[in-house]
């Protein structure tokens, strides 16, 4: 985690939150079920919203994962942020935990 001095202290400071998340999926049809379930009693959702989540849902698991990421239920309780953008994806990845490509803290980073 790095942060940037600013000045202004009144003036608004944007911060750029990069997470990644590596999610295994163990149960495709429980995922799938509970995003359909999901997409079904998301009130906020016009019908042609709707059409594309269902279909993103039977395409790809990713696109069943992407109905539970909530930027807003990750800042809501955050005193004094308010959420001013949020934008997420998910796709299918290759994953070897024991690869040095998904080594969490490179040998360089950690010696800093």
């Amino acid at each position: 985690m790095t942060s940037i001095e600013t000045t202004g202290q009144d003036a608004p400071r944007y911060v750029r939150v990069k997470i990644e998340l590596i999610a295994e999926i163990t149960d495709e049809g429980a995922l799938k079920a509970a995003a359909l379930e999901a997409v079904t009693a998301d009130e906020y959702l016009d019908d042609e919203e709707r059409a594309q989540s269902v279909e993103a849902i039977e395409v790809d698991p990713s696109g069943s994962l992407a109905h539970f990421i909530d930027p807003v239920a990750l800042l809501g309780e955050v005193p004094g942020v308010e959420l001013a953008s949020a934008t997420w994806e998910s796709a299918q990845t290759e994953f070897d935990p024991e690869s040095e490509e998904w080594d969490e803290y490179p040998a360089d980073e950690a010696a800093e």
